[in-house]
């Protein structure tokens, strides 16, 4: 019991480092490109986490040449996709309003297994998807749907929908490897392939604007704290609460990232915070809990411990 108050302790340092991507990333996007954001953010990260990986899983790190493919589209679409498409969300919208977008993740993974890896979906599941689209609409169109008629939303906010559904389509994709490999190869792996593909697009950026020479202190520190603290350290708390208290309850503390958000971006970055917000967090918060604890079909009890151990996968803010 004790042993799992720390870890219940450690989830909840984990979700205040998430949110804080959402701030990090909204300081860091004034003074690099999402491009060259993602890049320093996964180069850092990727020393970091490679070092581990090697010392972790000692001789069993190596990928087999027939994985590579699956390993280079999760770490195109997973880890590049979704950052690029991430700070450049936030370049539009708020951090607040991208936080709360970013948490129907569990949503549209259900959907999109649903719709490309054959997985089961009921009546109960529909509703609770339901559920947070409309928690999703709702801030999309800030409580103003007459913005439905004219479909003018803000830029933004439909980024980060894309951003979440490639990091959905990371979830699906990675199932097809996760029997083989521990999530942690396969998230170094995949931090790997974001980074050597993004650098030569660094380097042409560097020869025609070199941002480089302008940069800051502050925007170096936003790269410094989303590499070690929400991508390193918050995977491995994570990955250390699979193992003691399971996947399910590991995941309910991701909710509570976009709370987290909505008072850091109030406090630090004096964004405007209105109580309809915290309805539609709630909204959203709420149908990903309730698709949590909706139970399996009977006739597909004998695959749940299979499907609770695919879905130990990490959400990477």
């Amino acid at each position: 019991m004790k042993n799992d108050k720390l870890i219940y302790l450690l989830m909840v340092v984990a979700a205040f480092f998430w949110a804080g991507a959402f701030i990090a990333g909204k300081y860091g996007i004034q003074e690099f490109s999402p491009l060259a954001l993602t890049f320093f953010r996964f180069l850092l990260a990727s020393l970091i986490i490679f070092i581990i990986m090697v010392k972790y899983e000692q001789k069993d790190w190596h990928l087999k040449k027939e994985d590579w493919k699956v390993v280079l589209l999760l770490g195109t679409v997973g880890m590049m996709g979704y950052h690029i498409l991430f700070f450049a969300a936030l370049k539009y919208t708020t951090s607040i309003n991208a936080s709360i977008i970013a948490a129907t993740n569990p949503m549209i993974t259900s959907v999109l297994a649903v719709s490309f890896a054959g997985e089961g979906l009921n009546i109960k599941r529909v509703g609770a998807i339901f559920i947070a689209l409309i928690g999703v609409i709702l801030t999309i169109t800030n409580w103003d749907l007459s913005f439905l008629s004219h479909f003018a939303f803000n830029k933004g906010d439909i980024l980060m929908l894309f951003a979440v559904v490639c990091w959905a389509s990371y979830a699906v994709v990675s199932k097809r490897v996760m029997p083989k490999y521990s999530p942690l190869i396969l998230s170094t792996y995949s931090f790997l392939v974001c980074t050597v593909l993004l650098f030569p697009f660094v380097v042409w950026e560097q020869i025609q604007y070199s941002f480089l020479s302008s940069t800051t202190w502050l925007g170096w520190t936003s790269v410094i704290y989303m590499a070690i603290f929400p991508t390193v350290i918050g995977y491995l708390i994570q990955q250390i609460s699979f193992k003691a208290i399971g996947a399910s309850r590991t995941n309910i503390f991701i909710n509570l990232v976009p709370i987290f958000s909505i008072i850091l971006a109030t406090i630090i970055l004096n964004e405007q915070f209105s109580g309809l917000k915290l309805v539609s967090a709630g909204i959203i918060i709420s149908g990903v809990y309730l698709n949590s604890i909706i139970k399996e079909n009977p006739r597909q009890e004998g695959k749940v411990e299979v499907k609770a151990e695919a879905e130990k996968n990490f959400k990477l803010y």
